[in-house]
C-alpha cells in the first residue's frame, strides 16, 4: 500500500486480453493513481514481449492498477473490467488468440480475493452474459513491466487501426455506461 495526500492506495491486477486496451480504459478512471502494462502469472523471471507472443511462459498481459479507494472501490473496478471485456471467452480476446489473453484477477489480499468471487457469482446468477464467465481468480504473482513502447499505448497511437478499430469501442463504452466515473477532460 502506498500513501497519496493521506489516502491509503490500493493496488489492483487485472488481465483482460491486450493490456493496449486494458490501460487505455482504467487510465480514464478519477481514482486511479497510475496504470502500468506488464506481464504476470507465468514462469520465467523478466519476460520479453517476443515470449509472451509464443504463449508458452504461461503469462498473461495485463495491467496493475494503483488506485485511491476512498474515490473508487475495488468492486467499480471489477464492474468496469467485466463491461470493458469480454470474460467468457478462453484464452481470446477478440482476434488476440492465446494464453497470454486470457481473462483473470489476480488478486492482493484475502479481502479482493472474496470480492472478486462474489462479483463472478453475481454476474453469473443474474446471467449477464450468455455464456459461462472463464475469468479466473488467482493469487498476485510477480508482475513485470511491459517494454516501454507498450506503455501509454493507446494514447500515443490514436490513429492505429488496432487502435480505433479494437479499443476506441472500449472507449466509446465506458464514456456511455461510467461517464460518472471518469477523470475530468478524458476521452
Amino acid at each position: 500500500m502506498n500513501k497519496q495526500n493521506d489516502s491509503i492506495l490500493e493496488t489492483a491486477i487485472l488481465a483482460g486480453g491486450c493490456f493496449w486496451c486494458t490501460e487505455a480504459v482504467f487510465q480514464r478512471l478519477n481514482g486511479v493513481v497510475e496504470v502500468v502494462s506488464g506481464y504476470t502469472g507465468g514462469t520465467i523471471k523478466n519476460p520479453a514481449y517476443r515470449e509472451i507472443c509464443t504463449g508458452r511462459t504461461g503469462h498473461a498481459e495485463g495491467v496493475k492498477i494503483t488506485f485511491d479507494p476512498s474515490i473508487i472501490s475495488y468492486a467499480e473496478l471489477l464492474e468496469v473490467f467485466f463491461a470493458t471485456h469480454d470474460p467468457t471467452t478462453l484464452n481470446r480476446q477478440g482476434n488476440d488468440v492465446g494464453t497470454q489473453y486470457r481473462s483473470e484477477i489476480f488478486y492482493t489480499s484475502p479481502e479482493q480475493k472474496q470480492i472478486a468471487e462474489d462479483f463472478i457469482n453475481l454476474l453469473d446468477n443474474e446471467s449477464i452474459f450468455d455464456s459461462p464467465i472463464v475469468t479466473q481468480i488467482s493469487e498476485e504473482k510477480p508482475f513485470y513491466l511491459a517494454e516501454k513502447e507498450h506503455h501509454d499505448y493507446y494514447n500515443g497511437h490514436r490513429e492505429q487501426p488496432y487502435c480505433q478499430i479494437i479499443i476506441d469501442p472500449k472507449i466509446k463504452k465506458l464514456n456511455n455506461y461510467f461517464s460518472k466515473k471518469l477523470k475530468h477532460g478524458t476521452i
